[in-house]
């Protein structure tokens, strides 16, 4: 049986904790400010991995649940949020899950909605969220480029002579499109980041990409060491560029 795609983050839940990106507060304000979450609100997250986005939502006091498909991600986030009064979480697969009539004020997602087909999921929030309820989806966008294009060209030499993955990225999610389903388009919004990395930081943060966990073993060493080898020959420093994006819309 093949294994489900969606899975491939619980193989690494401690280094997924340590380097996967946390999203500018400033999203996560606007979230708060928008849809005014807080006590007697209640939200639910959609995969939220180890709590890369998890925080703000906890700490705002309103009631928490997440819904996260991996046990590993799922008992790490336990390790972490337990001690909130207001913090529930269940392992489960979000498109099949009965939540029992539950409905909720808020529904986000940080960069895992689009792991779900988008029919399945503009459907099944639109029947969990409240009339006035929110759905807030953010994703992170980077490059590299810009800073150092000498750099970025030779990694590029690497990936088209080296990577092989055994799972290419291949999720085809339209955030642009949740109007088709019945919720009303409230606005994006697009707040600025910036990451350095050594080349031994940007290995442990490259092998926390869906891609790049399912590289193939022939290929690996070469690729690894490609990427490494370039970096340090530009200064041993690699600098991202990001834009932290949050699309936001509302139920009725």
């Amino acid at each position: 049986m093949e294994k489900d795609k969606r899975l491939v983050f619980d193989t690494i839940p401690e280094k997924f904790d340590k380097w996967r990106v946390r999203y500018d507060p400033a999203l996560f304000e606007h979230i708060v400010r928008t849809t005014g979450l807080g006590p007697g609100k209640s939200c639910l997250e959609i995969g939220p991995g180890t709590g890369q986005a998890s925080d703000f939502a906890i700490k705002s006091g309103a009631d928490y649940l997440a819904i996260e498909l991996g046990p590993h991600l799922a008992d790490k986030m336990r390790e972490k949020y337990s001690s909130y009064p207001n913090f529930n979480i269940v392992n489960a697969d979000f498109e099949k899950h009965d939540f029992g009539g539950k409905k909720f004020d808020l529904i986000y997602s940080a960069a895992t909605i689009q792991w779900i087909k988008e029919d399945v999921a503009y459907s099944r929030v639109f029947d969990l969220l409240k009339d006035g309820g929110y759905l807030a989806m953010c994703l992170m966008r980077s490059e590299y480029e810009s800073d150092n294009p000498e750099l970025y060209a030779e990694i590029q030499k690497v990936y088209d002579e080296c990577f092989d993955t055994n799972q290419p990225y291949d999720q085809h999610f339209d955030y642009m499109n949740g109007e088709s389903y019945g919720l009303r388009f409230i606005g994006k919004r697009s707040f600025p980041g910036r990451r350095e990395y050594t080349a031994d930081e940007h290995a442990e943060y490259m092998g926390t990409h869906s891609t790049h966990i399912a590289i193939k073993e022939n290929a690996r060493e070469s690729f690894y060491n490609g990427v490494r080898e370039a970096i340090i020959r530009h200064g041993n420093k690699v600098v991202y560029n990001d834009e932290y994006v949050v699309y936001l819309y509302k139920k009725g």
